[in-house]
């Protein structure tokens, strides 16, 4: 059986390699997928295409290069954290970003049903303006 370290890890393999097939495979049916309040795609998506049309997918069209780089992950049962950063350059300003972030993940039967995003927000929208 994969353990949820595994499939988070999955999940960033796939969002490093832009393949969304893929990263829609960590994904469960019902996954709830929230975005912080005050960052720019705030809110919570739902299901595979759900979260990457309305992430991801936004993501590429708004920035260049947006990267997610973890470094840490801590696991409690069906519970991951990682600790990451974000590099990007915002393609209507020319502005980079390197921010840190952490991520938590609720794995269940292989598949992600929740992810939770905490990031400065403040950072990012100032590289949009």
């Amino acid at each position: 059986m994969t353990t949820p370290i595994e499939v988070v890890r999955r999940q960033y393999a796939a969002s490093a390699a832009r393949d969304l097939y893929a990263l829609r495979s960590t994904l469960a049916p019902d996954v709830a997928w929230t975005e912080m309040a005050g960052f720019p795609l705030a809110g919570t998506y739902h299901t595979p295409d759900g979260v990457t049309s309305n992430v991801m997918e936004k993501l590429a069209q708004e920035w260049d290069d947006w990267a997610v780089h973890p470094d840490t992950f801590v696991a409690d049962g069906e519970n991951v954290v990682a600790l990451a950063r974000y590099t990007a350059v915002n393609k209507a300003t020319g502005k980079p970003i390197d921010v840190r972030v952490a991520h938590h993940f609720t794995v269940r039967d292989g598949l992600i049903v929740r992810f939770e995003q905490f990031v400065d927000t403040a950072k990012v929208r100032e590289a949009m303006h």
